[in-house]
């Protein structure tokens, strides 16, 4: 038996004793992704199967820019775990009509509750200080949401009775948004993009308590607009200095956050790398335009190594920013798997 068999099959063990959730970024965390990747290399079948088509010695991998990253499409065609437990949670992303939706199938939901409340806590501090107010009907009206899971989580931690998810009820969220702020709560109010431009089209505000976050995406009920129109017809409608926005998907169990100007910080246990569109196993340097590749250490039972069809920049300081999507909804490299 090879020596590193013996530490896949301590693995779980190992992850115990050290959890992704309490690493010193500087050099825990590239230790950790290796560590990982091995693991997954060796009991992911799909992202197995797809380093073998790249025909990658998984043991010749010495740094995370070297690691290759799986096609998010795989999620919509195949089962990405890395355990044998049991399934407890199958979440579906959002889908356009004709569109098959990503399945992410979680074994472990409390890897996904520490993830979520930890990062939260990091850039925001305890939700239990917070009255959660939800504005996220496309999503309410679908099943598998991994959001709706995550922000009814942050309801039930808050202490205030006013917290919930507003649906067709808008004037009585605007009744309490109103008096909430003006009580100097502490206020959190989160929803879709559309969702939130229909409220400031019926009500202008002048909050000074609430972070106002957004979630992205028009889901088809209004035309796409770029960051920076969206979040200046949002300030002056809810007539705050910035738009908050949470940057996250149904195939993570970690989010990143930003507080302004769409500059996006991560928790410890999740990195940003960009790839080149034309190469997609070629790692840009930090400033130029790529397709953004995500590392999330929480994603230990499913995939930690996504290629996403995001577009966006890294920076020095670990910040990153999401600039648009790619046109061609396959990502190059994508074909060179063939699975049934």
């Amino acid at each position: 038996m090879r020596k590193f068999t013996l530490l896949l099959w301590c693995f779980p063990i190992f992850m115990k004793k050290i959890s992704v959730f309490n690493l010193h970024p500087s050099n825990e965390f590239e230790k950790m992704a290796l560590e990982i990747f091995q693991f997954q290399a060796e009991n992911n079948l799909v992202y197995k199967e797809f380093l073998g088509y790249l025909k990658i010695d998984i043991y010749s991998i010495k740094k995370i820019e070297e690691i290759p990253f799986l096609p998010i499409q795989f999620f919509k065609s195949h089962k990405v775990v890395s355990s044998e437990a049991a399934v407890q949670r199958i979440f579906l992303s959002s889908g356009t009509t004709g569109n098959e939706q990503s399945k992410h199938f979680v074994t472990d939901l409390s890897l996904y509750e520490e993830s979520f409340t930890k990062g939260f806590e990091q850039f925001y501090g305890a939700i239990e200080d917070y009255t959660v107010l939800a504005l996220l009907p496309s999503y309410l009206e679908r099943e598998g949401s991994s959001l709706i899971y995550m922000v009814n989580d942050f309801i039930q931690k808050s202490k205030n009775e006013k917290s919930g998810f507003y649906l067709n009820n808008l004037e009585e969220l605007v009744q309490n948004l109103v008096e909430l702020d003006k009580n100097n709560e502490k206020v959190l109010l989160i929803g879709v993009s559309f969702a939130l431009l229909d409220l400031v089209e019926k009500r202008k505000f002048q909050l000074k308590n609430t972070i106002v976050m957004e979630t992205g995406g028009m889901k088809g009920r209004r035309k796409e607009l770029i960051r920076e129109d969206l979040h200046q017809v949002l300030k002056d409608g809810f007539g705050v200095e910035g738009i908050h926005s949470e940057y996250g998907m149904t195939e993570l169990l970690s989010q990143s956050y930003s507080k302004g100007n769409g500059i996006f910080e991560c928790p410890p246990w999740m990195k940003i790398l960009t790839r080149d569109t034309e190469d997609a196993l070629t790692v840009l340097p930090e400033g130029k335009s790529g397709g953004i590749n995500v590392i999330d250490l929480a994603n230990i039972n499913s995939c930690s190594f996504i290629a996403t069809q995001d577009l966006g920049k890294t920076y020095p300081n670990g910040t990153f920013e999401v600039i648009g999507r790619f046109d061609n909804s396959d990502i190059r490299g994508c074909n060179l798997m063939v699975m049934s």
